[in-house]
């Protein structure tokens, strides 16, 4: 029966749906779904797919054990759902190499027929999306998992907020393809017109405006209320397949040797994907003229995209040439040139950081660049200003760098009528009125007094953010609100905030206070390397902070410590060992460290103390590529259990260099420097026994 003929049936029948006529029903609502939410070719009026769809819901609703997985109604959400838990990505979702003019094509053009060998190689070339990355997985058949990108090897599941979106089909004919289980990688959006009526819904509302198509994507991925998430009208565009698992016997299938091939396969299946747009081509110039002509289309497009993707076609030739540990080899993205537009300066407010230095912001009026509404623009420094003689009342071309960062390219000169004022820099911190100073050998005014209201505030935002102390719900809005109200005045209070009071603050229950709670005592168990990052030393980031940790075994050893013993230390240069040597020499940040130990934080090196005696005691190491039997994170811990350091970059001072697959620059640098030992997985692990 054809659907079509089978949808004029079931819309003009008084008859009850039965067991027989059910699953046809399910194929019509699927059919109509496809044309509508896929090709965007809609057959019948919203009032009659809805009459089918409530004839299904009733017959399903009557008879629950006859419910398939795989029916229309089970997208529908009924309940707020609970806590997004981590899963892992049955391959890593890596970042793409990015390039931003022909050049650059050119010059990765030339490293695949390095890689590959062959003189000609075929690319496929479609557009990149500005959505939110998701990661689905489908088992004979069915739809089982949805995910966030996350931090690309691990992600949130969203199985139910996925289901909410009517272009993701909750079952595919996969095994058509002799396909077991596979994982496809994809882009969810807000297209343009969407995002302007949710966006005029909520101003209806008096709520204000999402930032962006892509920010407002995102974010609806993480609605808790998959009810909500269906009314936000999500698409999706499924661009890669990440993992194949075969059937048992299947035999190969032609659409599956190329990634063209791999998005006409679907396509076929009932997915969004970029067949329409994508073309294969078998030079670069062919690629570059595309990309060129894209973006000179970009503005009519229904969607928001901020470049074009390039791979290799062949997925034979992308196995070959590999990955690194950021992107594969295979794949780049050209970016297009950043969003401009013109505005007027309005007046400058300067800022403070929490190491005191103080920033200029333009405060502009409000224009729309890129899909974002820009109102406020860093000037970064004095310096800034005089070179670009910007003046208040400037009319200032404006652009998104990268299509993210806003800053001001140039004032528009030819357009002053004499008004514009010069901007004149404070010579007094505007929060606390402190003189500033500013160093010989840099840009930057900065406010001296550790106790400047601002600075404070910064601190604490920084000492609780997750690369730090990681205390989840001390988030900043949290944070100055506490210390607006008096409940916390520097980092020691965190440890004796009054959780009585807090509970009694609108917008705080009993479960946030107890989970507040819960993440400041975790927080004291914090090893060493976090608590120095979270010092926010100036010029000591993630991994100096490590190197800092490893080089003694309580923190203020680091009192007895001179500039050039400081130098001494991996990645340690004159700037940061200057840096170092000023922050131990202060008797107010030993006071500070004495109080937080009091309050229960490590400033013992634990794990320093633990591994003295290890057998790879005075041994340096640093891993790359894919370990097949440790994660990273537990071989970087064996080695320093046993003794050993581990180091943050190559260099003369390493002795091993353990290499897994996909090795990348590191393996390459190693080879250069005759001392380092160059070691597999397995040579490691018998060095841990040995």
């Amino acid at each position: 029966m054809a659907l079509q003929e089978a949808t004029r049936l079931f819309s003009i029948s008084q008859a009850p749906v039965d067991a027989a006529s059910a699953e046809d029903l399910r194929q019509v609502l699927r059919f109509h779904e496809h044309r509508y939410y896929v090709k965007n070719d809609p057959l019948i009026s919203d009032a009659e797919y809805d009459l089918l769809f409530k004839k299904l819901q009733q017959f399903e609703a009557d008879h629950p054990a006859l419910v398939t997985p795989d029916s229309p109604t089970q997208r529908v959400g009924n309940s707020i759902g609970k806590d997004f838990t981590t899963v892992q990505h049955l391959v890593p979702m890596l970042s793409l190499e990015n390039s931003y003019n022909a050049e650059d094509l050119l010059d990765w053009d030339r490293k695949a027929h390095e890689l590959t060998g062959l003189e000609q190689v075929d690319y496929c070339v479609e557009p990149k999306f500005d959505g939110a990355s998701i990661s689905l997985i489908y088992e004979d058949d069915l739809l089982t998992r949805g995910a966030t990108r996350g931090d690309g090897v691990d992600g949130e599941e969203i199985t139910g907020n996925i289901k909410q979106i009517r272009s993701v089909p909750l079952s595919a004919a996969f095994s058509a393809y002799g396909i077991r289980q596979i994982e496809v990688r994809g882009e969810v959006l807000l297209n343009k017109s969407n995002f302007k009526r949710y966006n005029d819904q909520l101003a209806a509302q008096n709520l204000p405006p999402l930032a962006n198509p892509r920010n407002a994507a995102s974010g609806s991925l993480r609605i808790k209320d998959t009810r909500e998430v269906a009314k936000r009208n999500l698409e999706a565009f499924l661009y890669h397949v990440s993992y194949v698992l075969p059937a048992d016997n299947a035999p190969e299938q032609h659409a599956l040797n190329s990634h063209s091939g791999m998005l006409d396969m679907l396509w076929q299946l009932g997915f969004k994907s970029p067949v329409a747009e994508k073309r294969v081509f078998n030079n670069i110039g062919a690629v570059i003229d595309y990309c060129q002509a894209y973006e000179a289309r970009r503005d009519d497009l229904p969607y928001e995209i901020d470049g074009m993707v390039i791979k290799v076609n062949n997925l034979r030739l992308q196995d070959k040439m590999g990955m690194t540990t950021h992107h594969p080899r295979w794949a780049i993205a050209y970016k297009f040139k950043a969003r401009q537009g013109t505005s007027k300066l309005r007046r400058i407010e300067f800022q403070v950081g929490r190491t005191g230095s103080i920033t200029p912001v333009a405060k502009i009026d409000p224009v729309p660049i890129g899909g974002v509404t820009v109102s406020s623009v860093s000037l970064f420094n004095e310096d800034v200003v005089r070179e670009k003689d910007l003046r208040l009342g400037d009319t200032v071309l404006v652009e998104r760098a990268g299509d993210v960062i806003p800053y001001i390219v140039k004032p528009l000169t030819d357009l002053r009528d004499g008004s514009e004022t010069p901007i004149v820099f404070p010579k007094n911190c505007p929060v606390c009125g402190d003189a500033l100073f500013k160093p010989e050998d840099e840009a930057v005014w900065r406010c001296v007094n550790i106790n400047c209201e601002a600075q404070v505030v910064e601190r604490i935002i920084h000492f609780g953010s997750k690369d730090a102390m990681d205390i989840r719900g001390l988030g900043e809005a949290n944070i100055r609100k506490f210390y607006e109200l008096g409940l916390l005045k520097d980092i020691p209070g965190i440890y004796t905030l009054d959780f009585e009071k807090i509970g009694r603050l609108e917008g705080f229950g009993r479960k946030s206070v107890e989970n507040l709670q819960t993440a400041i005592q975790n927080s004291r168990q914090q090893p060493l390397n976090r608590l120095i990052f979270a010092l926010g030393i100036r010029y000591v980031g993630e991994t100096t902070a490590k190197t800092l940790a490893n080089a003694v075994q309580h923190l203020t050893d680091f009192t007895r410590h001179t500039e050039e013993t400081l130098l001494e230390l991996e990645d340690v240069g004159i700037k940061v060992a200057r840096s170092i040597h000023e922050f131990f020499s202060h008797k107010d940040n030993l006071a500070l460290l004495q109080k937080l130990e009091a309050l229960g934080l490590q400033l013992k090196n634990e794990k320093k103390e633990r591994a003295a005696t290890g057998n790879l005691n005075g041994q340096t190491f640093l891993f790359t590529g894919t370990l097949k039997q440790l994660k990273r994170s537990e071989a970087e811990g064996l080695a320093e259990k046993n003794g050993g350091a581990v180091l943050g970059s190559v260099s003369a001072k390493l002795n091993y260099l353990v290499v897994g697959e996909d090795a990348g620059s590191k393996l390459e640098k190693a080879k250069k420097i005759n001392t380092i030992k160059i070691i597999s997985e397995e040579e490691f692990l018998s060095l841990l026994s040995s």
